[in-house]
């Protein structure tokens, strides 16, 4: 009865124990009195991994940390890579060549200092050694404004020369203006042509004698008008019996001539008789 109570509890404990930990009990042999306990490991539960999820794209708006609101994306002015180096700016975007950029930066810095007008800006950068279509290129995208520049052309001529209304058309032209630049910058150049003819006037007797009628139509082939060379003429302060006897001199130094001959001479270049005779008589005759 003992030994059958005994057995009766050895199973009872040998359930217990299976149902907590997988332990499997193996009676013991009535006849040896022993019991064996052999553990066998509970089957591992694996978990099959779902799908992965690929990553978008296109990046999720940054998030302000404070409002929670979307912080918009700011463009920057250049794109860099990784290493922080300028990639393509807006001017490379346009497609201009290296030898147009440095053709557009070269005319930005002759304009910087003095006026050109668009052909003459041309020139001179095909001059510094740029090719025709990078020349036009700089010309083209400066910015310039022609007939301004016409203006501050005219005024640097003012500065340092004396021109009719006319004449100075004719130099803008020359510089490469067209017509309408050229007479828009004669224009509002702040030209008086009054004042002008006589300080042409002056810078002829400067370097060379007249006579008054020859002062007079050489400031008309400057192109100022009649009443405008006349009255410089008459304003100039000129000795014409001075001019005659300078004159006369000019001619000695690279010629002979008689007293009658001379005095010709003289009177073809405008001077009056008495005038030519003052002249000539100046110088030893």
């Amino acid at each position: 009865m003992r030994k059958i109570l005994a057995l009766s509890l050895a199973l009872l404990m040998g359930f217990t124990l299976a149902a907590c930990g997988g332990i499997t009990v193996t009676p013991a042999d009535s006849s040896s009195g022993t019991q064996d306990e052999t553990a066998t490991p509970a089957p591992v539960q694996t978990e099959s991994p779902g799908p992965v999820k690929a990553q978008s794209e296109t990046p999720v708006p940054q998030q302000d940390a404070l409002s929670g609101t979307e912080k918009p994306v700011q463009a920057s002015g250049t794109d860099t890579d990784s290493t922080g180096t300028p990639g393509n700016t807006d001017s490379q975007a346009s497609g201009a060549t290296v030898g147009q950029k440095n053709a557009l930066q070269k005319a930005h810095s002759y304009l910087a200092y003095t006026a050109f007008s668009y052909n003459g800006l041309v020139d001179q950068l095909e001059f510094e050694g740029f090719t025709h279509e990078e020349a036009v290129y700089g010309a083209d995208n400066c910015g310039a404004d022609w007939d301004a520049q016409a203006v501050v052309k005219a005024k640097s001529y003012l500065n340092f020369s004396s021109f009719s209304h006319d004449g100075l058309i004719d130099q803008l032209e020359y510089e490469g203006f067209t017509h309408d630049q050229a007479v828009y910058g004669a224009d509002n150049c702040g030209l008086e042509g009054g004042s002008q003819a006589v300080a042409k006037a002056k810078s002829y007797l400067e370097f060379s004698a007249f006579s008054y009628d020859g002062l007079v139509e050489q400031l008309e082939y400057e192109g100022f008008t009649h009443e405008d060379a006349v009255n410089a003429v008459d304003n100039c302060g000129a000795d014409w019996n001075e001019q005659a006897a300078i004159k006369a001199k000019s001619y000695l130094d690279f010629s002979s001539f008689s007293r009658n001959s001379l005095i010709d001479q003289l009177e073809y270049e405008g001077f009056t008789h008495e005038q030519a005779v003052y002249g000539v008589e100046a110088n030893g005759f």
